[in-house]
């Protein structure tokens, strides 16, 4: 059974362009990776949590910003890993200085016993579309166009 995620896209205006807030994985595995790499803030759905709850829950831990607002829903994408995820836009401002992450454990480097702790994630930015189309995740770059069709240029 595919694993289901979810997580919030949030946009802003900026001189009449629309920007996107993506954030980049922490960890050892995503180092040194950018292109495709970068995502909505996201996670995991535990047992009997209202999916919206859990995207707002995973971006304020991933972030965190309690996010606040209109969400509007977002079809949902199936990931080259096979995960399911569920996602929401909403208008906000993030200054991306002041993101603060959850942490993981992993044993690192591999076989060596060692446990190292990591930021969940490590950097964040806001992106207008055609630069974010290139960092994000190819799965989920069909969100930018489905936000697209759904704010107006007054937003």
């Amino acid at each position: 059974m595919p694993r289901n995620s979810a997580g919030l896209l949030l946009y802003r205006m900026r001189d009449g362009a629309l920007e996107v807030l993506l954030v980049h994985p922490g960890g050892p595995f995503f180092k040194n990776k950018e292109e495709g790499a970068w995502t909505i803030p996201k996670g995991e759905i535990n047992d009997g949590e209202d999916v919206l709850a859990a995207a707002c829950r995973e971006f304020a831990e991933e972030t965190g910003l309690q996010p606040a607002g209109d969400f509007l829903s977002l079809a949902k994408i199936k990931q080259k890993s096979g995960k399911v995820v569920h996602a929401w836009s909403v208008a906000g401002e993030f200054d991306p200085t002041q993101l603060v992450s959850n942490t993981f454990q992993i044993e690192w480097p591999p076989k060596s016993g060692k446990q190292m702790e990591f930021p969940e994630v490590d950097r964040a930015g806001w992106f207008p579309l055609a630069e974010a189309r290139l960092k994000m995740n190819p799965a989920q770059v069909a969100w930018l166009d489905e936000l697209s069709k759904k704010i107006s240029p007054a937003t």
